[in-house]
């Protein structure tokens, strides 16, 4: 199916019959991606007393309990609230799914002793593109990152001034591949959380973060149709499932 869309004073035709998922599946398991310290993921059938909440096990039904933590465990959309004294829902506070997005890809550059994306990069990959949502992949791009143990290992993050630039080109959705846009250990000061969401002024309130997403390297840089779609949690942070609609000339 074919639709066309109106949006920034131009029509984009999209087909809504080759979606690309750009989210990691969680799984029970030590291969899952994880980061900040945490066991893997638990799946689990529920036991009450004799009975076992697995066909398998004789029961009628396959009945389990899932134990993960949504910005450990896999792809997940986060809103102000993750550093916002005041509770702030993500599931409240996202209400439109449907944005125009431009994925680009940067290879982090070396700063110190870590690897960086910065402003000027981000200028020249976007230029003067006006976009709701920006999804980052990162070089290199392997297959290593569905199963990455992150902790301890210093990701790539972005620095401050990258993360002001998309604010001030306001861009509300920021899509990466990475566990965090804020280094791995930084005496938590997350420069790049509070900068993008401008919490030294007005909350950027519909403004998101979707971290360890996985884009194929089939998938070409370019324009795109993102819809952000999200488990309903009431949280600062939901399971989240970003699928991708290139658009057609």
């Amino acid at each position: 199916m074919i639709a066309t869309i109106y949006t920034n004073s131009k029509n984009y035709k999209i087909d809504f019959m080759q979606p690309i998922d750009i989210s990691i599946p969680l799984q029970a398991s030590k291969n899952n991606v994880n980061a900040w310290y945490l066991e893997a993921p638990k799946i689990e059938p529920v036991t009450v007393d004799d009975w076992v909440g697995s066909v398998v096990e004789g029961s009628a039904v396959n009945f389990n309990s899932i134990w993960f933590n949504p910005h450990a465990h896999g792809t997940h959309t986060e809103c102000v609230g993750h550093i916002t004294e005041k509770v702030h829902s993500v599931n409240k506070n996202l209400n439109r799914f449907f944005f125009l997005a431009e994925l680009i890809t940067i290879p982090p550059q070396k700063q110190g002793g870590d690897f960086v994306i910065s402003k000027k990069q981000l200028q020249y990959a976007l230029g003067n593109k006006k976009r709701e949502a920006v999804i980052i992949r990162t070089l290199p791009n392997t297959k290593e990152k569905l199963s990455k143990q992150y902790s301890h290992t210093n990701p790539p993050y972005l620095l401050e001034e990258a993360a002001i630039y998309l604010k001030e080109k306001d861009v509300k959705h920021l899509l990466i591949d990475l566990p965090s846009v804020d280094r791995e250990s930084d005496e938590g000061k997350l420069l790049s959380h509070n900068a993008f969401w401008n919490t030294g002024g007005k909350l950027r309130l519909d403004a998101t973060i979707t971290e360890f997403i996985f884009v194929p390297n089939t998938v070409e840089d370019g324009t795109y149709f993102l819809n952000l779609q999200m488990a309903p949690f009431e949280n600062d942070a939901s399971p989240s499932k970003p699928i991708l609609y290139k658009t057609l000339e």
